[in-house]
């Protein structure tokens, strides 16, 4: 029943032109880290490396935050469809459907992460870095699907929460601005921990608040927390 169901999940995103569209975004957003924004700072004689950190963060992070809205959105669709519903009842299990579709957007954003961070080659990351980080950034995309199922109701109301998600990007690069207690503001944000972490790796830890290993510690348990809250509120909802 599972594999069925993950052959169907295969089929509609063959078929759906944005879930097509989004397979090709890190390229679109690698190529616009390797030559356009160089190419920029190029021509007006500007050192790139000052600004590194702002632009890898500014790439990397908005990955989980689209991944995670389009299953949010998938997710959605089928609540518009009342295929919820038949799934409570049939072998295939909740918790096997949300499975899939969260990993997924793990995976994928993982995957987008770790290129874009390779591909734009501002900074060279060693192996070590691009995986942690990549598994740090990318474990918020499936909170952020999610919690726009928590808060909406429907796909207008997912609209109109999508709009202030992209808040959440903003605010990690504002974090970056802060280098004391300041900066623990933003933490609440997911993506405020790799965020930090990309900037140790681009200017060192004498720049940041607390150390590699503290920010990845703390920013992993607090990213699990959020998982388990937001899992357990959507399945109160429906």
């Amino acid at each position: 029943m599972y594999k069925k169901f993950i052959k169907s999940e295969i089929g509609k995103i063959k078929n759906d032109s944005m879930m097509l569209f989004m397979l090709f975004a890190p390229l679109l957003f690698g190529l616009i880290g390797r030559y356009l924004i160089p190419g920029l700072a190029e021509v007006n004689d500007f050192d790139i490396l000052l600004i590194a950190d702002y632009v890898l963060v500014g790439l990397a992070i908005m990955m989980p935050l689209l991944y995670g809205a389009l299953i949010g959105f998938s997710i959605l669709d089928d609540r518009d469809d009342n295929i919820l519903m038949p799934i409570k009842v049939s072998p295939l299990s909740i918790h096997q459907y949300l499975s899939f579709r969260l990993v997924m957007s793990f995976i994928l954003s993982f995957a987008a992460v770790i290129f874009i961070l390779w591909f734009a080659d501002i900074v060279v990351f060693r192996v070590k870095d691009l995986i942690l980080i990549s598994l740090l950034a990318s474990l918020s995309a499936p909170v952020i699907g999610l919690f726009i199922n928590v808060i909406a109701k429907n796909k207008i109301e997912g609209f109109a929460i999508m709009k202030g998600v992209q808040i959440i990007l903003l605010i990690p690069l504002i974090s970056l601005y802060f280098t004391n207690f300041k900066e623990l503001f933003f933490a609440v944000v997911p993506g405020f921990w790799p965020t930090k972490i990309i900037s140790i790796v681009v200017k060192g830890e004498a720049f940041s608040y607390l150390s590699y290993n503290v920010y990845y510690i703390i920013g992993f348990v607090y990213i699990i927390l959020l998982h388990i809250i937001v899992y357990r509120l959507f399945l109160s909802k429906i």
